[in-house]
């Protein structure tokens, strides 16, 4: 067996690798998505930690060209479900459909069965039908009269919902937000960047240019990578204090789950690789707690009325916690 200097050293090399490989794809998907790279940065270490992404943003800012850049970038097939009101379960997972010749039942998958799917408005489909994403999104597997069929891997959903529009939508339930890793917003872009936006539409959707920078040995290698990332004990009761202060708040009726506190740390090593390290710092756990954690905390309603959110309250709740010390 290999001892511990050279396995730190293979380690090292694959970090190293990692990181390399994690920059070509940004930098790819960089190029129609102008002006967001920390945008760009957060979706990708979502995607090799394992998690779906939930964007919440105005229409027109580029969430759809996002996902379909990710996809084309990593080499993998592409999904999208336009959630209405009208959309059933079946439309999400797919359907029994009886076949004549066969005399049989032969299954007819749904967009879910892609390794890349854009969910686009997802609030505005009814509850029952959110809910068919459920089992996809836990367990990469969907369920359909009685017949289990797992999922490709990578399996990611970028889910979109716009903030402003209120008419016909449903709020996302807890159990369904609490599947997203993160909750971001790409925004407007900066005037000058608009205005190469504009110059680079006129003729083609430079997205369709896209050439794809990795393929599946690599990216099975990149989550390899992730699961070598050192996290010290001292840095896993960090997260837990964190969760449990939000769990006792006063001004919350749910806190972080343990479910959040497993998509936080995988989060965290996906950070340290990209940066070339072997292990998560504290900075990485403050830095993503704001994206990863205030979706999944529900504000009292007492709390709410005087206009708290959840993200001040956790942000309170990472200012009180103690740093640890790094050895």
């Amino acid at each position: 067996m290999p001892n511990q200097s050279t396995q730190a050293g293979d380690d090292a090399v694959k970090a190293d690798r990692f990181a390399d490989q994690f920059k070509t794809l940004c930098d790819n998907i960089a190029v129609v998505i102008r002006g967001k790279r920390s945008v760009i940065e957060l979706v990708v270490l979502a995607v090799f930690s394992g998690g779906h992404v939930l964007l919440e943003d105005a229409p027109g800012v580029g969430k759809t060209t996002l996902a379909k850049a990710l996809a084309k970038s990593m080499s993998v097939s592409f999904g999208r479900l336009q959630f209405t009101p009208d959309l059933l379960p079946g439309d999400v997972v797919g359907v029994n459909i009886w076949n004549r010749n066969s005399a049989a039942f032969e299954f007819r998958p749904g967009p879910v069965f892609s390794n890349v799917v854009l969910a686009d408005e997802i609030n505005r489909a009814s509850p029952k039908t959110q809910s068919a994403l459920l089992e996809a999104m836990a367990e990469r597997q969907v369920t359909v009269d009685g017949v289990t069929t797992h999922l490709a891997e990578p399996f990611v959903v970028i889910a979109t919902q716009n903030p402003y529009e209120h008419e016909g939508t449903y709020p996302l339930p807890e159990s369904q937000l609490d599947r997203f890793v993160v909750k971001t917003s790409i925004g407007y872009p900066e005037p000058l960047t608009e205005s190469d936006i504009l110059a680079d539409r006129r003729w083609a959707e430079p997205v369709d240019e896209l050439d794809a920078v990795l393929d599946a040995e690599s990216l099975k290698s990149m989550a390899h990578t992730i699961d070598r990332i050192h996290v010290a004990p001292s840095l896993r009761d960090y997260m837990v204090a964190i969760a449990t202060a939000s769990r006792s708040h006063p001004a919350l009726t749910l806190g972080a789950s343990p479910r959040a506190l497993l998509s936080l740390q995988r989060l965290c090593q996906a950070k340290a690789a990209s940066k070339r390290r072997g292990f998560i710092t504290p900075d990485d756990i403050r830095s993503l707690t704001s994206v990863s954690l205030p979706h999944r905390l529900v504000v009292a309603p007492e709390s709410a009325a005087r206009g708290v959110d959840s993200a001040a309250v956790l942000d309170e709740i990472i200012r009180s916690v103690p740093i640890p010390n790094q050895p």
